[in-house]
């Protein structure tokens, strides 16, 4: 069998669209309908989004093409369900990694790495503090500096592609130049230092190399900031002229940065660099996320989102002017995704009705945030 080149994306499929393309399969679940027949329910993603599929016929027969991770050639048909735009499969046949292009499926960075590279390289040269330049220039170069260029900043919900890591934090850094001219009490060269290693530790937390992206078995059992701090020290072993109570510092920007024990903080943010470090980090993941709901919205105007949960609010948003948009966009920002708590037959969860009580969120509902 001849395999086609990917030519229909995620972001392209329209209302009663038939279409035939690869797509990778990011999520799957063999489940039963309220009658007791098996579907599948399926999440496929290429570089441009994310969208659920269906396989009422033969689920069964289907099941064993599409494992998590595997690329399938869809056969179906885009259908609106619930006022979101869902794929009804009707054939899947799994195709070889080594027949397709993954520049298909990887989201990448709007902004040329070549760019980031070298607003990275001025970032640096623009430390005053030399035992801290020295700090940095040996933790950014060779394999830790390629794959500081490549990850993702997040698994989903923010820079969550290709390049997101420094870009999110040559953004944060960009603010943080501008904070501390406007405060005094800032030490500009150790909050750009906690910017650019505070989420370091993500290029051994996450599984980047192909899509989807995953985390890696010492990324869920250490985690980025424990991970981050284990980097500092070792480079820190280095520089004989950094300063202990510095390296404090610096560390504790690392393992406050999330801001709330809630969030995976052991400690609260203490210093004024940690705490508008924790407020940078914040405010860029959030207008991420928001530009990336942005770029979803069809028509002209202001609009509302659909609800979402984890801010707990519709968000009122103003349709982007239409040009030749990139396809590279984070997946996590495509309307839908359902939430991992539904069932494959439950819609989205709905907002409280006005005048109701709310019940008191639970601890997992507390921990989710944008990091």
């Amino acid at each position: 069998m001849t395999i086609p080149a990917k030519t229909l994306f995620v972001n392209q499929l329209t209302v009663g669209q038939p279409f035939q393309d690869i797509f990778l399969v990011a999520r799957k679940s063999l489940a039963e309908t309220k009658a007791g027949k098996p579907y599948l329910a399926l999440s496929l993603m290429d570089r441009s989004g994310e969208i659920e599929a269906r396989v009422w016929d033969n689920a069964e027969h289907f099941d064993p093409q599409a494992e998590e991770g595997t690329y399938v050639l869809v056969q179906g048909i885009a259908k609106p369900f619930r006022e979101q735009l869902q794929v009804v499969a009707n054939k899947l046949q799994r195709i070889e990694e080594s027949a397709v292009d993954l520049a298909d499926f990887l989201p990448a960075s709007p902004r040329p790495l070549a760019e980031m590279a070298q607003e990275l390289e001025a970032v640096l040269d623009g430390i005053s503090d030399r035992p801290l330049q020295r700090l940095l220039r040996i933790i950014f170069q060779g394999e830790t500096l390629a794959r500081f260029q490549r990850a993702p900043a997040a698994k989903k919900m923010h820079h969550a592609y290709i390049g997101g890591l420094i870009e999110h934090s040559l953004s944060i850094i960009a603010m943080a130049y501008k904070a501390a001219d406007h405060y005094p009490l800032i030490d500009r060269d150790m909050l750009v230092a906690g910017a650019l290693l505070h989420d370091l530790a993500k290029i051994e937390e996450f599984d980047f190399a192909r899509p989807p992206f995953s985390y890696t078995d010492r990324g869920r059992l250490v985690g980025h900031l424990v991970l981050g701090v284990d980097l500092i020290r070792e480079a820190a072993r280095q520089v004989a002229e950094i300063d202990k109570q510095q390296l404090d510092h610096l560390i504790h920007m690392v393992l406050s940065h999330h801001g709330q024990y809630a969030f995976g903080s052991p400690v609260l943010p203490m210093t004024p660099e940690a705490i508008l470090l924790n407020q940078l980090d914040d405010m860029d993941a959030k207008m991420n996320f928001l530009q990336g709901l942005q770029t979803k919205m069809e028509g002209e105007g202001w609009q509302w989102s659909e609800y979402q949960r984890h801010l707990e609010r519709y968000l009122y948003l103003r349709a982007p002017e239409r040009q030749d948009a990139p396809l590279a966009e984070d997946p996590s920002f495509s309307g839908n995704r359902p939430n991992q708590e539904e069932s494959p037959l439950s819609g989205p969860e709905q907002p409280p009705a006005p005048g109701s009580r709310k019940k008191p969120p639970t601890i997992n509902q507390r921990q989710q945030s944008l990091f």
